[in-house]
């Protein structure tokens, strides 16, 4: 739970008594590689604060084809947030691809702290900013970049993903085949 309070004092600051309230809405789990935290077609009953590991968001196109929409690594907020926020069924996947664990929390833990706490509202509500942020950013750039643009930002801002994670899972991140990222990798040495 260390972890935990680290990450929320990062944006806030927190007695031990509001702590010690606050932690009583997560639970700790643990995740092996390969492990599904969400899986289409199922209820999203959590968020998920990465604490460790390695995780991908996805979903499967009606041709079969897997599109990754984020990968997700410590301190980093993931699920399915359609599903989790509309209480809908799952259009996406979570899969962990390096052990590691993860905080859960419910929407409806969500809604009571951040309406008990403003402080945790705050929290919550920045949290959705930034990552609103990084997620139009992604999608302007797709939209308007070249596969080596997009290649050399992806190592720039994440250098430690591009050696954990499987070329193919990069690739498919970057929208680009398996033979043009090895041609970037090679361009990029």
């Amino acid at each position: 739970m260390n972890r935990l309070r680290e990450h929320i004092e990062e944006i806030i600051s927190l007695t031990e008594e509001e702590f010690n309230y606050i932690k009583t809405f997560f639970t700790i789990k643990n995740v092996r590689k390969n492990q599904f935290l969400v899986h289409e077609g199922d209820e999203v009953k959590f968020e998920f604060l990465t604490l460790d590991g390695i995780y991908k968001v996805f979903y499967i196109d009606e041709n079969g084809k897997e599109h990754i929409l984020q990968f997700a690594k410590k301190n980093w907020w993931m699920t399915d947030y359609i599903g989790f926020f509309k209480q809908k069924n799952a259009t996406m996947f979570v899969e962990c691809l390096q052990d590691g664990a993860v905080a859960c929390l419910t929407l409806e833990g969500r809604e009571k702290l951040a309406s008990e706490f403003h402080k945790m509202e705050y929290f919550f509500r920045t949290k959705l900013t930034n990552g609103y942020i990084a997620l139009q950013q992604r999608i302007i750039f797709l939209l308007s970049s070249t596969p080596q643009q997009r290649y050399e930002e992806f190592s720039k801002l994440y250098p430690d993903l591009i050696s954990q994670i499987p070329k193919k899972y990069v690739a498919e991140y970057l929208g680009v085949s398996r033979e043009t990222l090895s041609r970037l990798y090679s361009n990029h040495k």
